[in-house]
């Protein structure tokens, strides 16, 4: 595989393989772009029941190393998904739910938080087509127009930051995120890796967007097999698929390959097979 930390500014990377022999996975999935549609409204979102089943096949196939991974809190996860008892990762890590059920979540003191809001909510007000999600311990500004508004609030947001110790922005698709700092996907998904089922087992991430790029690196550094959806560049991501329905075609590939040890010859849309 190449360098865990060469950005590909290549489209033509390979469709992700499928289990191969006795082969142990572990399977970590970014929720929206890459399982779902994108859309401007998270609350809107809904989640296919054929997708919520397959999910709960591969869990068992799996013997539950399998979880979500998202900017989303885990309470809307389990909303959207129907509570199920998977391991979970919510707000970039900030959230971490074991495969065992353990929860660990990081904090901040609640007048940090409360700062913080103020200072969000009075930029976004500054800026026509703004919209707010409160996440809690974090505020996301969802960009709803072009990437020039989304570039001069990045730098609004840049010079506001310095009043706020303790937090970091986390840049996204058409979104700008103030977090507590010292967390991401990345350290998240490597803390998951070391607990319970997960242990010893090949992981396969799936992303979309540029908070995954820190997953792609703890993915690549342990040889797993790290998937971009979509097409956006520069990527740390050793395969592609073109989007979620792309997504949804492989992991059903997946599964009848861990349940049937069947590979078909046909490659998953989003190019070619890569040869081990």
């Amino acid at each position: 595989m190449s360098n865990a930390g060469s950005p590909s500014a290549s489209t033509s990377l390979p469709a992700p393989p499928l289990p191969a022999g006795a082969a142990r996975w572990a399977l970590l999935l970014d929720v929206d772009g890459t399982l779902l549609d994108f859309a401007d409204d998270p609350v809107a979102v809904e989640v296919r029941a054929a997708l919520l089943d397959l999910l709960h096949r591969l869990h068992r196939a799996l013997d539950g190393a399998l979880a979500l991974v998202s900017g989303r809190g885990l309470d809307d996860l389990d909303r959207l998904f129907g509570h199920p008892r998977w391991a979970a990762i919510g707000l970039h890590g900030l959230e971490l739910r074991h495969a065992d059920g353990s929860f660990r979540r990081i904090d901040v003191a609640p007048a940090q938080q409360e700062r913080m809001r103020d200072v969000t909510r009075s930029l976004a007000a500054r800026f026509d087509g703004v919209r707010v999600e409160d996440k809690g311990s974090a505020i996301a500004l969802h960009c709803l127009r072009g990437p020039e508004q989304l570039s001069e609030l990045h730098e609004a947001a840049s010079e506001l930051l310095r009043d706020l110790p303790g937090y970091e922005l986390q840049p996204g698709r058409r979104v700008l995120e103030f977090k507590p700092a010292n967390m991401d996907k990345g350290r998240a998904v490597e803390e998951l890796l070391r607990h319970g089922t997960f242990v010893g087992r090949t992981p396969a991430y799936l992303g979309d967007d540029l908070t995954d790029e820190h997953a792609f690196v703890v993915i690549n550094q342990q040889d797993g097999i790290s998937v971009r959806v979509g097409t956006r560049e520069p990527t740390l991501a050793h395969f592609s698929l073109s989007d979620p329905t792309a997504t949804s075609i492989w992991l059903n590939r997946v599964l009848e390959t861990l349940n049937h040890g069947i590979q078909p010859h046909a490659t998953p849309t989003g190019g070619r097979q890569r040869q081990s």
